[in-house]
């Protein structure tokens, strides 16, 4: 057993559980309870995420120096998302709807990048072809009331 083990065990099981995690959080009902709960926990799964491929990046700089600042981006992307709902500022849904998304996107970029390879581009521009137009147009439906918005209670 090597130093690096422990972190990728980490990052494999942070990226999983993020990747069941998402779904389920963005299908939930948009109030105080399990869309919350699901939510906390994708945050800390992000930064688990973040952490253990800061690690790995580290131990393995020459090969795998990309993690750190791919990782760093995704977590931001998900802190963004996560503090807008907490502090509810003006337009708050929309970066929170722009912040987790725009994270899972990169969950489901990393997925394809380990698994088909990190040379092919398509692989790494695929996820947010699809995924950001599917974020923009989610924004676009809450504007307009056509999808429900969170409660003042909580999301």
């Amino acid at each position: 057993m090597t130093l690096r083990d422990p972190f990728l065990a980490v990052h494999i099981a942070a990226g999983t559980t993020g990747l069941i995690l998402g779904p389920i959080a963005m299908r939930a009902p948009k109030r105080r309870g399990p869309h919350t709960r699901l939510g906390e926990s994708y945050h800390w799964v992000m930064l688990a995420v973040c952490l253990s491929a800061a690690g790995l990046a580290i131990l393995d700089w020459q090969r795998i120096w990309w993690f750190l600042p791919i990782a760093t981006f995704s977590y931001a992307n998900a802190l963004v998302g996560y503090l807008a709902a907490k502090r509810r500022r003006p337009g708050w849904l929309r970066t929170h709807i722009g912040g987790m998304g725009g994270s899972y996107i990169a969950l489901i970029t990393a997925l394809l990048v380990v698994n088909l390879g990190r040379q092919h581009t398509i692989v790494w521009l695929l996820p947010t072809l699809l995924g950001s137009p599917i974020i923009v147009w989610v924004i676009s439906e809450v504007d307009r009331g056509r999808r429900p918005r969170a409660q003042a209670s909580g999301t």
